[in-house]
């Protein structure tokens, strides 16, 4: 009896142990996926040297292994702020980044958890990099040269979260705001120009008019100058068929040769008649 307790007993002993060996034996691996990394700490202390992907070994029981995204990761942060003309505009970002694997340990020991780096980190230095961006144009600038803002604004954004282990991959402009009363301005701008451009659009319109006037009164000139001298010179040649015929009357003893205007071509052609005899 005592024997088959002995052995009952061992055989206990024997389970806790060889559960205690599997326990530590898969608690001494950590297996780390594709897109990310690992920070080891031992005792609540974060071990130098972030683990990537693979299996890796590491201190059974006393560990603690913190997993962080490598991937990019996207957020929409807002953002306010006033240009150089103390105009109120508003904007939303959305920012594309991801964690440096060589920074990761100082993360973990500086922000901690993702939610923390986007809080504590992100959004505050979104924010004044947007005031650095916005308060070397106006708010018109801000609006026309939105590209130009946009450059000023990674720029910024960029070399701050840079020391932090934040690699910014991209951002753009979600939103753009400015106040009601710079929107009320812009709508009176906008009609002013459009009266403007009708004005000058008349004005032309009326210079166009005129010089069509002006053109068609020096036509009809012309053609009343071209009419008188055309007259003139019929009434010249008139005058001098008439003395032509006076001098033959009083004895000239040469038929007259005169000249008369063909009233087809208006052209001067001569031609002879007898003036003795009528019916030739």
């Amino acid at each position: 009896m005592k024997s088959q307790y002995s052995n009952n007993w061992q055989a206990i002993v024997f389970g806790i142990i060889a559960a205690v060996a599997l326990l530590i034996g898969i608690n001494s691996f950590v297996i780390i996926n594709p897109g990310e990394a690992g920070v080891i700490s031992i005792l609540g202390k974060a071990r130098d040297g972030a683990v990537l992907e693979g299996i890796h070994l590491k201190p059974p029981l006393v560990s603690k292994v913190d997993l962080y995204d490598l991937t990019v990761q996207k957020f929409e942060v807002p953002a306010q702020s006033s240009t150089k003309d103390l105009q109120d505009l508003s904007a939303r970002f959305a920012i594309n980044f991801r964690l440096d694997p060589l920074q990761v340990v100082e993360v973990r020991r500086k922000q901690g958890t993702l939610e923390n780096i986007v809080s504590k980190i992100i959004a505050p230095q979104t924010q004044e990099s947007f005031k650095i961006a916005a308060a070397k144009r106006t708010v018109e600038e801000a609006i026309t040269k939105r590209n130009e803002l946009k450059q000023d604004f990674d720029t910024a954004l960029g070399e701050r979260l840079d020391k932090y282990g934040i690699i910014v991959l991209d951002t753009s402009v979600v939103d753009l705001n400015f106040s009601p009363e710079f929107a009320k301005a812009v709508e009176d701008k906008q009609i002013a120009e459009q009266r403007a451009q009708r004005a000058v659009y008349v004005a032309q319109e009326a210079e166009q008019d005129a010089q069509a006037d002006i053109n068609r009164a020096q036509g009809r000139a012309e053609a009343q100058r071209l009419l008188a001298e055309t007259l003139k010179a019929q009434g010249g040649q008139l005058v001098l068929q008439k003395e032509a015929i006076e001098a033959w009357r009083s004895g000239g003893a040469q038929m007259p040769r005169v000249l008369v205007m063909d009233g087809k071509s208006n052209s001067s052609v001569p031609f002879l008649f007898n003036l003795s005899n009528p019916q030739e």
